[in-house]
């Protein structure tokens, strides 16, 4: 477990702050490079970025973003947190991220998911009500696509490839991921692909995710596939002090659990709400030695290979951002290989 573990942080490109005042979709962007590239200079395995079409996040087109932190870096994997495929082209997201991949000598990942989010679904002149199949297509099609050669293939949902071929060739496949939030048919679905599978565990206790793990197991058994690894997506931020990380977190993350919740009916976050989330559920928040802590809990619970913490959060602001990935990579990325090991 611990010579494989890796260890990755996540952003939607969240809208900071500085000095009260919101920083323009071009700043943050910018900003987003300079903390990817901080993440390889501290030694982490993975740097994600998520795809957004909507005003608060300012990555819409995180290939671009990823290829720009590839010409800086030279070991981090770079990939999506996650590709919404089923409002995208398959044969599209593949061409990006084979183009990613060229880039960057072999370093990209995509991972694939329907998304919680609905915009891209209006904005590119696809129905919610094909959710299921736009999903289960697409990603058919996908994997068609990683194996290789020309393909053949017809659904419902785009035209039909009859004996196609695709370019560019990458010397190796980018490396595919199927994002999972909590649907047991995903589970099955990344095991009958034969890829690995990533949980996205933003509330609540980790371990109920366990039988999700469980399930993962089965049906590698049952289909005859090989395990791959499972990783786990989780909010978080890393601080000098657990006090002192729960100050300067809270408005700006309650803010934005606020901003959303309010679009899906949800009730005002509250402060014991939070401290809660942070004791005992999946909000990895605190000084390096708790959050370590916490992660090394979830590893060992679910039997990981990866643990990506989502480090972004509103408008917090862009330097507090790159403190806490510092602190992530030097204090507790080794603190949790230690204590597994």
């Amino acid at each position: 477990m611990t010579q494989t573990l890796q260890f990755g942080l996540d952003t939607f490109g969240d809208v900071t702050a500085r000095n009260g005042e919101l920083q323009a979709h071009g700043q943050v962007i910018r900003d987003v490079v300079a903390e990817g590239v901080l993440a390889d200079q501290v030694g982490l395995d993975f740097f994600g970025i998520g795809e957004h079409h909507r005003e608060d996040f300012a990555v819409s087109s995180p290939e671009m973003v990823l290829a720009a932190i590839a010409g800086r870096t030279e070991r981090i994997r770079l990939g999506s947190a996650v590709t919404v495929l089923s409002s995208d082209d398959p044969v599209r997201v593949y061409q990006r991220f084979s183009t990613l991949q060229g880039l960057s000598n072999g370093r990209a990942e995509v991972i694939l998911g329907r998304g919680s989010f609905t915009e891209s679904f209006p904005l590119f002149g696809y129905p919610l009500d094909q959710y299921e199949t736009l999903f289960e297509e697409k990603l058919e099609l996908f994997a068609a696509l990683l194996a290789g050669g020309p393909v053949t293939w017809q659904g419902t949902t785009r035209a039909p490839l009859d004996n196609l071929s695709v370019f560019p060739t990458p010397e190796t496949p980018p490396t595919t991921w199927i994002g999972v939030g909590g649907s047991p048919n995903s589970v099955v679905r990344a095991v009958h692909h034969d890829l690995p599978l990533m949980l996205a565990i933003i509330g609540g206790e980790p371990q109920r995710f366990r039988p999700y793990v469980d399930l993962y197991h089965r049906a590698c058994a049952q289909l005859g596939r090989t395990v791959r690894p499972i990783g786990v997506h989780s909010p978080g931020y890393v601080g000098e002090t657990d006090a002192g990380a729960r100050d300067e977190f809270f408005a700006d993350y309650k803010r934005m659990r606020d901003r959303i919740g309010a679009e899906r009916g949800w009730p005002p976050m509250t402060r014991q709400e939070f401290d809660r989330e942070a004791d005992h559920g999946s909000l990895y928040i605190g000084g390096p030695e708790t959050v370590a802590r916490k992660i090394a809990a979830t590893v060992k619970a679910l039997g990981l290979g990866r643990f990506q913490l989502k480090y972004s959060a509103g408008p917090l602001p862009h330097d507090r951002l790159m403190r806490s990935i510092e602190l992530y990579g030097t204090r507790v990325a080794p603190l949790v290989r230690e204590m597994l090991g």
